[in-house]
């Protein structure tokens, strides 16, 4: 059987609600970005690539949402188990939160990789 201590998971739990929480923060500012240049820029291209970034934003927006979302019920799961059977809990629940924290590190990858490819493109047209 493994034996995991609360406070590890509670501790991955909160660094994954602040980095939901900066990232998302961060993809409103990449948006406010991606205005200025669309208003700035009107050629077919730009548009075009401004679009592209729009759906990028949205997509990863809905996954940081649906992310933070599933850590809370996650938690709120995991210290009931910890209520009612008095200190256990599933290994369901313990495997499911190895599962979001790996969405987690997947998502924060890829918004990183979308940022970074913002920026090269922002350099152009700023």
């Amino acid at each position: 059987m493994k034996h995991l201590n609360i406070k590890t998971i509670t501790d991955l739990h909160n660094d994954a609600l602040r980095g939901i929480d900066f990232y998302t923060q961060e993809l409103g500012i990449v948006q406010q970005r991606l205005q200025e240049i669309a208003e700035a820029n009107t050629a077919t291209p730009v548009l075009m690539a401004v679009e592209h970034f729009q759906d990028e934003l949205i997509i990863h927006n809905r996954e940081l949402s649906a992310l933070m979302a599933a850590f809370h019920k996650n938690h709120r799961k995991l210290e009931q188990q910890l209520v009612e059977l008095a200190g256990y809990a599933d290994e369901a629940v313990f495997n499911e939160n190895d599962d979001l924290y790996e969405r987690y590190v997947t998502e924060e990858k890829m918004v990183n990789e979308l940022r970074h490819d913002f920026n090269r493109f922002a350099s152009r047209w700023l």
